[in-house]
């Protein structure tokens, strides 16, 4: 136990305390004791400890009502409980209590410091995973360069107002998230944000998810629903889309955003609805009022103030922030250790044309960390890239030295191992199907990846 940490022991016997703190200051610890619950109670409260050590059995407070006082409290030290009175009720109401693990008397010093390191590693990983959820938040807009900046600058600038907001982008670049930014910056924070994607609703059934039904509406309507608009009440609806939407549903989407009321099918009342509606798409809007494929009184309603989301080909200056973003969302989602990206590897997927835009990235990026090592090379991000397919061998190898760095030893090797990796990552990590694709026998293979530095426990275990 390498780690040094500050344990409360929480025993009537005085003996007991003695040993149990001598075996943790070997071990490298810092040891508290305490003969009462009623005292390791208000040390708990104003002392942090990394682990509390409590027997059950004890005069006027036993360890289990000592167990319910720290959890009222928001005690928030894991607490292994002790007794040489223990019987498996004991324990199942210590666990439910919240006990991390239970441990019978006399207590083995070995099982002891094993047990301690384990809730001492829990607890760290805990601690680690919610600093990343923290750190990586589901909707953060990162960015670093300029561009974004300016958009960010048009985004605070009509936050706070009612305006209707129109985002432009292609697909991928984010802006469901920026529509999630207004809305959060807004004086409707507090209200829901409800969201429609326009061109994945079938266009007989629009109406109802944007206005709602009645039960017995139509066939198939076995229940009252209650459409977006009215689930947006006092906050901000986010059309998707837009469009896509069929010109009958844009005239009365037109009506409801002139009246402020909506009727569900089947209705024959109106509802007054408080909402701001945000639109996007990826579409030229001005063109299809040319072209009579959308309205252009709803147009002037939705399109009051344009923002512009540039494509991730022209946000080279974020690609750095944007994968260190999702290396971290990623890891915490999946309970892995990050690992970083090599500066050659930064370099080969800025030299990527990202159509896919954001979302693509990050769908790279989980890739990558599902099959690497250490680190993430240039090579493995060559081989990961669609666009690479053509010219993959000859990209691997320019990605890792062009045509004079480096010994030609060096490159080759590295070229092989990111074939390695593809071959695994095409096969589902199975070590037969790899081993014929590459032509060699099993134990060949397992000789090559250790000669290649895959570390093919490391690689079940993040696809576990």
């Amino acid at each position: 136990m390498s780690t040094k940490a500050k344990i409360l022991i929480v025993d009537d016997e005085a003996n007991t305390l003695a040993s149990l703190a001598r075996a943790f200051r070997l071990a490298g610890h810092e040891a508290v004791v305490c003969d009462n619950a009623t005292r390791a109670l208000e040390l708990a409260r104003t002392e942090p400890f990394d682990l509390i050590l409590s027997d059950v059995v004890m005069p006027r407070r036993d360890g289990l009502t000592l167990l319910e006082d720290l959890k009222n409290a928001g005690v928030s030290a894991p607490v292994v409980m002790m007794s040489g009175q223990a019987h498996i009720e004991m324990a199942v109401r210590a666990t439910r209590l919240g006990a991390l693990d239970f441990l019978e008397k006399p207590l083995s010093t070995d099982k002891l410091l094993v047990t301690v390191a384990n809730a001492l590693k829990l607890t760290r990983l805990e601690t680690e995973n919610k600093d990343l959820r923290t750190r990586v938040g589901k909707h953060t807009l990162v960015f670093r360069g300029e561009t974004m900046k300016r958009v960010m600058a048009q985004i605070e600038r009509v936050a706070a107002s009612e305006v209707r907001v129109c985002i432009y982008g292609e697909t991928g670049t984010g802006k469901e998230l920026v529509a999630r930014t207004l809305h959060e910056k807004s004086l409707r924070s507090t209200g829901p944000f409800v969201t429609l994607n326009c061109a994945a609703v079938p266009a007989e059934l629009i109406e109802s998810e944007l206005f709602g039904h009645e039960k017995g509406s139509f066939t198939g309507a076995a229940q009252r629903h209650t459409g977006k608009f009215e689930q947006a009440h006092r906050g901000t609806l986010f059309l998707d889309e837009i469009g896509d939407m069929p010109l009958a549903m844009q005239a009365k989407l037109l009506r409801v955003l002139e009246e402020g009321e909506v009727e569900r099918i089947g209705g024959d009342k109106p509802i007054s609805v408080n909402v701001r509606v945000v639109v996007a798409t990826h579409r030229n809007l001005e063109q299809l009022v040319e072209t009579g494929g959308f309205r252009r009184d709803l147009y002037h309603r939705v399109v009051v103030f344009p923002v512009g989301l540039p494509p991730l080909r022209r946000r080279a200056e974020d690609l750095p922030a944007l994968v260190e973003h999702f290396v971290l969302q990623v890891s915490a989602q999946n309970g892995w250790k990050p690992i970083a990206f090599a500066n050659g590897a930064i370099d080969a997927l800025k030299e990527y044309a990202w159509p896919g835009n954001i979302r693509e990235l990050r769908n790279v990026v989980e890739r990558l960390l599902l099959l690497s090592g250490a680190e993430v090379d240039a090579a493995a991000v060559e081989l990961a890239l669609p666009a690479a397919h053509a010219n993959r061998g000859t990209a691997a190898i320019q990605a890792l030295g062009g045509n004079s760095a480096g010994a030609l030893a060096e490159r080759v090797l590295k070229f092989e191992r990111a074939e390695v990796l593809r071959e695994l990552e095409r096969h589902e990590l199975n070590i037969t199907q790899t081993a014929k694709a590459l032509g060699l026998e099993r134990s060949h293979l397992y000789k090559k990846c250790q000669q290649l530095g895959i570390d093919l426990k490391s690689l079940e275990g993040r696809t576990g």
